[in-house]
């Protein structure tokens, strides 16, 4: 798991009411962060206080556009989707980060999404329709 992984499931699981508590409940994992560093990786999560807890700021997506994902051995998934789509889609994989995936980049309907050694193009590939709802919303 990565911070960002570690991050998500404190805020998701416990009650963090503030930065030291997080900065806290990390050092317990072994993850030592400054608090501008911490803010940081808060706000690309966009996490955000509410209700005197942080909590992930789940805005819902209205609509998705179509994406196909197509596997290319040995480490590179192609998502194809609308025209205009694909950097606002590479931003929100590059900012859930899946276990499994190196980093993206997108052009104006495609992404390249790189995949970690040691893991499957087909488990990443769910992962990654898993950050968009779990569900593939064209092909494959």
């Amino acid at each position: 798991m990565n911070t960002d992984q570690h991050i998500l499931d404190l805020i998701d699981n416990e009650a963090i009411p503030d930065q030291s508590t997080l900065l806290d409940r990390l050092a317990s994992r072994g993850i030592h962060l400054t608090q501008p560093t911490l803010s940081r990786h808060l706000r690309k999560l966009s996490i955000r206080k509410q209700d005197g807890r942080y909590r992930v700021n789940r805005e819902p997506v209205a609509m998705l556009p179509r994406m196909e994902i197509t596997a290319v051995p040995p480490n590179l998934l192609v998502l194809k989707t609308d025209p205009g789509h694909a950097q606002m889609l590479g931003l929100h994989l590059d900012k859930r980060q899946p276990d499994g995936m190196a980093g993206t980049v997108a052009g104006d309907d495609t992404i390249f999404i790189a995949c970690e050694p040691g893991t499957e193009l087909d488990t990443l590939r769910e992962r990654v329709l898993a950050v968009f709802g779990g569900g593939d919303s064209g092909n494959s």
